[in-house]
Formats: structure tokens, C-alpha cells, sequence
């Protein structure tokens, strides 16, 4: 069997399904035709298809991209408070894992109702739950993602203000996706760095393609950036403990 990358972060929008305008925007279509065209040549075996925004809580378009992508790949949808439990029990047989609060954008549940739904989730299926949200807003949550048993943030949290808040988190177990970096307002080599040194298994990598609103797209060099990184932390880690490493 290939061993490859999974791409923790990626969304698919096709046509036929719902679109719904969000602050102003439309995306346009990516298959999944589209995503395994750029993914099969960087080795990209398995992922996360996520709900975006534009997509509220129709599941129908992750549903029949999670069919078409094949075994490998999982989804991430957003649910309304309401969601009975038969059918989040239905989504998980589907091969969907996770539930997303996109506090940056909209589109998904109110975060006032964000430790109640992912204690329900993580009970009734094992689901972990993800945010959208700049790291500038984390100080007001960091207890209560501390204290939930599974929880990943997107985009290395966005913003340079509260990052302090993000190593905190990733302190206590929080999984960080290596996505987005054309998203962040921040050194990207520095901030991965930062992350891996406090905790090894914090960081996801994620192409995050399409892309959409993104200043700047996914880049194949992306890969290598995250992974000289990771090195860097490795051998401050090292040196740290007296042992000489080099990267």
C-alpha cells in the first residue's frame, strides 16, 4: 500500500448542491475530480472533506463527495443544536468524524453551545469537534476547550494576537491544523515551530484547497515549510535535553 500524506483540511463544492452566499461570497465549484487532480501528485492518500461556511448545515454535497473520494478520507460538517441523535448516528456510518464551529465566518452553530454539542458528539460517536476562530478570540474560551476531551483548531488560529493562547492550548492536548498559512498574519516557519516544540503531536498538515478567500492559495512548497519546521523544534527539543542535533 502507497504511504502518503492525509490532508486533514480540504473542501469540496460542487454542483447540484446547496450554495449559500456568506458576508457576500460564492465560491466557485472544486470536484472532486478538481481536489484529486492536485492531490494525487503530492501523494495525498487520505483527508478531512470539510463543510464550509457557504454550505450552513446541508450535508448533501460532503455526503456524495465522502462517496466518491473512496476509503481514506472522512468528513467534518456542521449541525444544528436540534440535530437528532439518530441522524448524527446516520453521518458518523457515513464516515463523518468531527463537527465544526466557524466562529470567523458563520454558518454553523452559535458558540454559546459549543461545550454542550461536543460532550454529545464525542459521547454518542467519539467525534472530535473543530473551530474556525482567530486566535484573538481564544482567551475567552481557553478554559472551556481545555476541559473538552477532543478539539483541533484551524489554520494555526489566523492571528499573531492571542498565539500565546493557542500554545496554551496546544500545552493541553488542542490539535492545531498546518493550513491556511496565506490566511495568517504571522511568520509561518516561526509559528510552527513554536507549536512543535511545545508539543510534537499538536500539528495536522492540510492543503486547504480550494482556498477560497485565501490571499494566497496552497502551495506544494507549503509541505516542506511545515516540515523543516518540525525539524527546526526537533532539534531545539534535542538540544534542550544536551543531546547535539543538527537540521
Amino acid at each position: 500500500m502507497e504511504v502518503g500524506f492525509f490532508d486533514t483540511h480540504q473542501h469540496i463544492i460542487a454542483p447540484g448542491f446547496l450554495l449559500i452566499p456568506n458576508q457576500g461570497y460564492t465560491p466557485d465549484f472544486f470536484t472532486v475530480d478538481d481536489y484529486l487532480a492536485r492531490a494525487r501528485p503530492l501523494r495525498i492518500t487520505g483527508g478531512g472533506a470539510v463543510s464550509g461556511s457557504f454550505q450552513g448545515f446541508d450535508h448533501t454535497c460532503l455526503l456524495d463527495a465522502l462517496t466518491c473520494l473512496g476509503p481514506g478520507f472522512i468528513g467534518v460538517t456542521q449541525l444544528p443544536a436540534n440535530t437528532p441523535d439518530d441522524v448524527i448516528l446516520g453521518l458518523d456510518a457515513e464516515g463523518v468524524r468531527a463537527m465544526r464551529f466557524n466562529l470567523q465566518r458563520g454558518g454553523s452553530e452559535d458558540v454559546s453551545l459549543l461545550e454542550r454539542m461536543a460532550l454529545r458528539v464525542h459521547e454518542l460517536c467519539d467525534w472530535h469537534v473543530e473551530l474556525y476562530v482567530a486566535n484573538r478570540h481564544l482567551a475567552g474560551l481557553r478554559a472551556l476547550l481545555a476541559r473538552l476531551p477532543n478539539v483541533s483548531i484551524d489554520h494555526l488560529g489566523l492571528t499573531a494576537e492571542g498565539f500565546d493562547d493557542l500554545l496554551w492550548l496546544v500545552e493541553r492536548g488542542v490539535k492545531v491544523k498546518a493550513t491556511g498559512f496565506g490566511r495568517c498574519d504571522f511568520d509561518i516557519a516561526e509559528a510552527l515551530s513554536r507549536i512543535d516544540a511545545v508539543n510534537p503531536e499538536a500539528l495536522m498538515f492540510g492543503t486547504d484547497l480550494p482556498c477560497t478567500r485565501a490571499p494566497r492559495a496552497f502551495e506544494p512548497a507549503d509541505i516542506e515549510r511545515l516540515s523543516q519546521a518540525v525539524r527546526t523544534a526537533a532539534s531545539f527539543r534535542a538540544n534542550a535535553k544536551g543531546v547535539y542535533c543538527t537540521t
